[in-house]
């Protein structure tokens, strides 16, 4: 890619609204803001020197919106090559389940059963539902902006840079920290699959890290690096492998519901909500993280076959086979399990198996499909951030090293080497603690950005061609908003200290590293250089 102060100036237009969609490297919006590289003279009648934005322009520049059109233009261009769109719908949809349909099930019932009882499967509608609002903002805006950066991108279309930059931040922690905590969670299934089969377990020196009781978590590391180097060998490629990993946690949950069926006893379902609706509602709460993941599809924008048709499409089909799954999966346990005997127990499924069929293999077999289920879930997120990073470099917030596309496989190699290098550290040697929790917090933000960038981009864009559109406008995206703070107030007072951290850290990133380099504020700054010479001229 050209340097980004190579292209000349284009004529001044509205940010949001440009008259003709932008060329390949020209079409950002004009400010009256400029960059530090501008030239040291006093501009005429301004009392600073030429270049020097003043408060009000640093402020505009905060704010400026990146076009649709240029977004859209950009779509698959890295630095020394592009994506190759090789993605159909049924891969897009995988990947989105893929990031989804992971420990949550395995291990979230033990949680939100004791809260729900019997109903538990109507608390997993209810999180479903809150799931469904954001979902079908992120669809209407996939199928109109189809682009890597998903929320990011979305945010930087609607409501400027420095939101965008806070939202890419809490996709880091989304995916990035997520990806490592995950990680860990594989170890942990993985020492238990060998315990069940061989009798083994893998030292603990080895398996934790520092404070931990271990030195390093091995598993956790070899998890990610495996998923690395699947993931560089191109995306069609990757996506085979990810859509082979969904089958088999998808058909490991049938067989569960098959073998559970023959062990339901009709009184299991009664009371069926022995602690009334708070009960129900705060076990939905509790499970709406297990849904977390369905917008991993809008990352693979610009590798889609046919995005704007498939995108909205993958979000809402994931979303529709895991809610089913997991309405399968409880109504079956509950059935076949007692609602007080989830109470502590993080592994029901594999203790309902044991206990239908008498037969300690079956708990095996659920025990490798739960370490399969994980690793596709470490697989899809790291996949995520890899794409969202590229994005991200391309506007300059993050160095070009994350933009550079390998030729030969059409992937950006050295992006995901530094990624999985940067999540396998973490993992292997880092306590994540309460930063782990904290990626809930992240998504829900990012969440609640998107449900407000669908209301900007209809008031600002009202003729734009969309190839999904949210019902009920603006109904839906407000209760997607609503829900997500919601959610978010619930937490508790520890994990939005720690996000407060995180997001600090973020912000010093962006005034250190970002704004200096963004490819829209050096444009805007290339604008104002040219007006100021403009101005000086005709004074003179």
């Amino acid at each position: 890619m050209p340097p980004e102060h190579s292209a000349a100036p284009p004529t001044a237009q509205p940010a949001s609204e440009p008259s003709s969609p932008p060329g390949p490297q020209t079409g950002f919006a004009p400010a009256t803001g400029s960059t530090s590289g501008s030239a040291p003279a006093t501009a005429p009648g301004t009392g600073r020197a030429r270049g020097q934005a003043p408060a009000s322009g640093r402020r505009s520049r905060l704010l400026r919106r990146k076009p649709v059109e240029r977004l859209i233009a950009e779509g698959g261009q890295g630095e020394g090559g592009a994506l190759r769109r090789s993605l159909s719908m049924w891969q897009l949809t995988t990947i989105s389940i893929g990031a989804t349909l992971g420990t949550g099930i395995f291990v979230v019932l033990g949680e939100a059963t004791p809260l729900a009882g019997p109903a538990v499967a109507i608390s997993f509608v209810l999180a479903g539902l809150t799931a469904l609002f954001s979902a079908l903002s992120y669809a209407e805006l996939a199928g109109s902006i189809p682009v890597s950066g998903s929320s990011y991108s979305y945010a930087y279309a609607t409501m400027g840079e420095l939101v965008a930059w806070i939202c890419g931040w809490c996709l880091v922690l989304e995916y990035g920290i997520s990806v490592a905590a995950v990680a860990v969670g594989w170890g942990q299934y993985l020492d238990e699959l060998l315990a069940g089969t061989i009798g083994v377990t893998i030292p603990a020196a080895v398996s934790a890290p520092l404070g931990e009781g271990g030195f390093v978590n091995l598993p956790a590391l070899a998890v990610i690096l495996l998923a690395m180097v699947f993931l560089m060998g191109g995306a069609k490629e990757s996506a085979r492998i990810n859509t082979t990993m969904v089958v088999i946690k998808i058909v490991t949950l049938l067989l569960f519901c098959g073998i559970g069926f023959f062990g339901i006893q009709a009184g299991n379902y009664a009371p069926l909500a022995p602690l009334g609706a708070t009960g129900v509602s705060a076990a939905a709460a509790t499970l709406f993280f297990s849904y977390i993941g369905f917008d991993a599809a809008s990352t693979a924008g610009e590798e889609a076959k046919n995005p704007k048709r498939d995108l909205p499409r993958a979000i809402m089909l994931s979303l529709l086979i895991v809610t089913v799954l997991y309405c399968l999966v409880a109504l079956v346990a509950v059935g076949a399990m007692p609602w007080q005997d989830f109470e502590g127990t993080d592994a029901a499924l594999a203790q309902i198996m044991k206990d239908v069929t008498g037969i300690g293999l079956w708990s095996v077999v659920l025990a490798a499909g739960a370490v399969v289920a994980i690793a596709s879930v470490v697989f899809a997120v790291l996949y995520g951030q890899t794409r969202i990073l590229f994005a991200m470099s391309r506007d300059g917030l993050v160095p070009q090293v994350f933009a550079k596309v390998n030729q030969r496989t059409g992937t950006p190699r050295a992006n995901t080497l530094l990624v999985s290098a940067f999540c396998g550290t973490l993992a292997a040697t880092v306590p994540l603690g309460e930063l782990a929790n904290a990626t809930s917090i992240g998504t829900l933000f990012a969440f609640a950005l998107v449900n407000v960038a669908v209301i900007v981009l209809r008031r600002t864009r009202p003729t734009m061609n969309r190839t999904f559109r949210v019902a009920l406008f603006p109904l839906t995206p407000l209760l997607g908003f609503g829900f997500c703070v919601w959610m978010m107030v619930s937490l508790p007072a520890v994990t939005w200290a720690v996000f407060g951290a995180w997001m600090a850290v973020g912000l010093a990133c962006y005034f250190l590293y970002g704004i200096r380099h963004s490819r829209l504020t050096a444009r805007l700054g290339a604008d104002e250089a040219v007006a100021e010479r403009a101005n000086g001229a005709r004074s003179g």
